[in-house]
């Protein structure tokens, strides 16, 4: 699973497509959420509500949200491993 490494934190990249990376955080803040990177644009999306933090184009917000929709409950299961300091698991991209 690639990793990315941002301000010395290591965040496991769970999903990729149409260039939008996923990632998820280990030990991170509550509420549950995951980070989308698209180019120079990043978000934090909460699993639970879709709530947004960040800026990102329409188009690709729209398939963020709409991956969201597909892998919620994937999504939550990784966050809890994620607290626990556990290998995450890759989650299918959007088709």
């Amino acid at each position: 699973m690639p990793y990315i490494c941002q301000q010395k934190q290591i965040m496991p990249q769970i999903s990729f497509f149409y260039g939008i990376i996923i990632l998820m955080n280990f030990a991170d803040h509550a509420p549950a959420h995951f980070h989308a990177w698209y180019g120079d644009y990043k978000v934090i999306i909460n699993i639970k509500d879709g709530v947004i933090k960040g800026e990102m184009p329409g188009r690709a917000l729209k398939m963020i949200l709409e991956w969201l929709e597909l892998h919620r409950n994937e999504l939550l299961d990784n966050w809890e491993k994620a607290q626990h300091g556990l290998p995450l698991d890759r989650i299918e991209p959007l088709k």
